[in-house]
């Protein structure tokens, strides 16, 4: 896939690789099979998931005390981001390409690995989870829409879907980016939400976070900074103020003051307010009270 042409990519205007041939979605596949288990070369032991508090603030505290007979995590690496939920879960399954992530249980739960396909098609039944986790995922995915198709398919009538993602390009992926991943682009805001909607979700909380300055506050801190509850009501603040700085790709430094990230707790189902999934949240673990 020829990367001349680009404007309409950078401006946000397309999403980069929805509209690929599916040789190169399976060339896009192989060359990020393994790509983010490399950039860390970390062990079970040695793994610390990074965004606990991030997650509790913006998703899991949402999904009130019910119990999840099926829970589904796309990409989920070694499911530490179930965690905070985990005693109201009976079956885990993961869709990862990386065979390193692979475990049996996480605690007292059973988990089970599947590969993913190259093309993102779920061989599950229609209905199979009553939630389903995509946590920083699609932006490794190039058929995005197809993709999120298949989360609505497999979702319950019901069920939750978590799903966080990068919403600005992630600089310019056709050069080699630090701590990033060759094929990794963001999904810019517009275009995620029309993918969801489109799909047949109804989208109950959205919320922007992960302002870009937020992460330098690592220089101060011991352990992953939105692990910390603190630093995640912090990151708040400017999210909000600088919600209305929804450009895609910054080219200075202006552009780069913004929220990066984009939080959605979705349904299926016609319509379920934000109020009735209120009176059910559940009490948050000690470490992040």
């Amino acid at each position: 896939m020829s990367t001349d042409n680009m404007a309409e990519y950078f401006s946000g205007r397309k999403l980069f690789g929805d509209d690929f041939s599916s040789e190169d979605v399976m060339r896009w596949h192989e060359e990020e099979r393994n790509a983010y288990y490399s950039l860390g070369e970390q062990t079970e032991h040695e793994y610390n998931y990074s965004y606990h508090s991030l997650n509790w603030t913006y998703g899991f505290k949402y999904l009130g005390s019910r119990y999840y007979h099926n829970a589904l995590g796309l990409g989920s690496a070694y499911a530490d981001e179930f965690l905070p939920i985990l005693g109201q879960i009976e079956h885990l399954t993961i869709i990862e390409p990386a065979v390193g992530f692979t475990r049996t249980s996480i605690r007292d739960v059973q988990v089970d690995y599947v590969e993913p396909t190259y093309d993102g098609t779920l061989f599950f039944p229609d209905s199979s989870f009553d939630l389903i986790t995509c946590l920083g995922v699609l932006h490794h995915i190039p058929n995005v829409t197809h993709v999120v198709m298949e989360l609505h398919r497999c979702l319950k009538k019901g069920g939750f879907l978590l799903l966080r993602e990068p919403v600005v390009s992630m600089g310019d992926w056709r050069k080699p980016r630090a701590g990033l991943t060759k094929r990794e682009r963001g999904i810019p805001e517009r275009i995620l939400e029309e993918i969801i909607l489109g799909s047949g979700l109804t989208i109950v909380k959205q919320s922007k976070c992960m302002f870009s300055l937020t992460s330098r506050l690592r220089l101060f801190m011991k352990g992953p900074v939105y692990n910390s509850k603190y630093v995640v009501m912090l990151d708040r603040i400017p999210s909000l103020l600088f919600s209305w700085n929804t450009k895609y790709h910054a080219t200075n430094p202006l552009h780069k003051l913004r929220p990066t990230s984009m939080f959605l707790v979705c349904s299926r189902q016609e319509f379920i307010g934000v109020c009735e999934i209120y009176d059910q949240v559940i009490c948050a673990p000690k470490e992040l009270r």
